[in-house]
């Protein structure tokens, strides 16, 4: 699993979205909104809907873990200050098609082997939603070859993990092992690339777990909820405005033949990018892989269809009314990705606006007027095509949801008169290259970092991200937050609790 900081998400619940402030690098599939299903590990169980959660608790945890992971992320940086730009990546093409990129990293005799596919719920249609996330389901259903939960049994056997996740750009499946085990997964991806065993009687089985799942982790989790809600609102053309796990309607309608098609279209070697970090011989490996894989065919040619989205008149709103102890509300802005100059500012400005118990609103909103229990931002950035800036916040007990949402905007606003000092920008920027200089240290995040890049633009972006970062001063903070945070780009959720029955 990825390094970082982990805390049961259920401990969290109802009040998890304070985790997105973090810096891109920080964020870990188990508390990414559109990740939150796609953990196959981690099953969902029924929770007592009244069970009350203990945000105070788990932030203070979370942020007494962080001052610590600061001083040695600090420290890091002034022993290894190109340790950043350090990764050594290796390039290969196979002849169908199939990428091949190779880290070798001899700290220790452990490797990941990856396969990242060019397919999420953006390449879905209407009507037909949470079909990526439901393949995703299906690829530990077995093959022709072995049968249904063999492929962990055997990596477990091994002494090795293994799992997965579905995002709206990509699927990327993965395996932690011993390097003189690499070979296991290399020939095991390779069956279920092209030989998994799909028929409608297990795809609408799978099918009724996924549908159980969407309802404790979106009808019984009313903040989740609401950003779903948001999302669709928000966009209105691109195809960024259905969820990753899919609608229900969708669900219930689903036809076993649609989602055969979906895995016979996109999950081919021309489609795919492999990624292996570790104690591994790049020339061996390759070899490994060239015998599993070259005979493959290549699958259909995909046509990549851009989707924009039309010009927003005015703010858009949405009112949530469902059964919660607490108002809750989330703004998010129509901004570009990371791909634009303008997304290293973005970055900035959500680490000034949200970087810890210091930044502006968690400063103003929680300590200082204790309006919220808890207040965030967060530019989401890792997206091939424009997104969103998110900013949100909990009510505290007795406080009106409106006083949140004007102190929330009055923040904003304060950013968009005058530039953040340069401690603040300075700090900022220095979170958000050690987060990345510590991932390094985990191969599974070296691996994970150069499939996202990969998957949004391409892997040789990631020297471009921090050179970018490093750059940014604070007339650009103020410069950006002038450009997006803006009425004509914003769509507003609000969370109104209800009880006794009311609906």
């Amino acid at each position: 699993m990825p390094s970082g900081i982990f805390i049961s998400a259920e401990s969290l619940r109802p009040d998890i979205s304070f985790i997105r402030r973090a810096p891109i690098f920080l964020r870990s599939p188990m508390f990414m909104t559109e990740l939150f299903y796609a953990n196959r590990h981690v099953p969902a169980t029924k929770t007592n809907r009244k069970q009350k959660s203990c945000p105070a608790l788990a932030k203070s945890l979370i942020y007494k873990s962080m001052r610590i992971r600061t001083l040695i992320f600090i420290w890091i940086m002034i022993l290894s200050p190109l340790a950043a730009d350090a990764l050594n990546v290796k390039e290969y093409t196979l002849e169908n098609g199939l990428k091949v990129l190779i880290v070798e990293d001899h700290k220790a005799p452990t490797a990941t082997f990856q396969v990242w596919y060019r397919v999420g719920s953006v390449k879905e249609k209407i009507g037909k939603t949470g079909l990526s996330h439901l393949l995703e389901h299906m690829m530990f259903k077995g093959t022709y070859k072995s049968g249904p939960k063999t492929f962990s049994q055997a990596i477990q056997r091994a002494g090795g993990t293994d799992n997965a996740f579905t995002t709206r750009e990509y699927t990327a499946y993965f395996e932690l092992l011993s390097s003189d085990r690499i070979g296991l997964p290399v020939e095991m991806e390779a069956d279920r690339m092209r030989n998994l065993a799909l028929t409608p009687a297990s795809v609408l089985s799978e099918r009724d777990v996924v549908m159980e799942e969407r309802r404790l982790r979106y009808e019984d989790d009313p903040q989740n909820l609401v950003h779903e809600e948001v999302l669709a609102a928000a966009f209105k053309d691109h195809p960024y405005r259905w969820p990753v796990i899919g609608w229900m309607s969708d669900l219930k309608t689903l036809d076993p033949d649609d989602l055969i098609a979906h895995y016979n279209t996109y999950y081919a070697p021309n489609n795919a990018v492999i990624i292996v970090v570790g104690d591994v011989d790049s020339m061996d490996i390759l070899s490994k892989i060239r015998s599993s894989f070259v005979k493959m065919e290549k699958g259909p040619a995909i046509k990549e269809a851009k989707a924009a989205e039309d010009r927003q008149y005015g703010e858009k709103r949405v009112y949530v009314k469902k059964e919660a102890e607490l108002p809750y509300i989330l703004s998010v802005y129509k901004v570009p990705s990371i791909n634009d100059e303008d997304g290293f500012a973005l970055e900035v400005l959500a680490g000034v606006l949200s970087g810890g118990k210091s930044s502006r609103i968690y400063n103003s909103l929680v300590y200082e007027k204790q309006l919220a229990l808890s207040a965030w931002a967060s530019f989401e950035g890792m997206h091939k095509d424009p997104f969103l800036f998110y900013a949100g916040a909990t009510a505290s007990h007795g406080r009106k949801i409106e006083e949140v949402e004007n102190a929330l905007l009055a923040e904003f606003e304060k950013m968009k008169k005058s530039e953040p000092s340069e401690r603040e920008v300075q700090k900022a920027k220095n979170q958000i290259e050690a987060s990345f200089i510590m991932e390094q240290d985990s191969i599974y995040m070296q691996a994970r970092t150069i499939g996202t890049f990969e998957m949004i633009g391409g892997w040789g972006l990631i020297d471009k991200y921090l050179a970018g970062i490093r750059k940014v001063t604070p007339a650009d903070v103020k410069r950006v937050a002038e450009k997006y945070l803006t009425e004509d780009r914003r769509t507003t959720g609000i969370l109104i609790p209800v009880g006794n029955g009311e609906k």
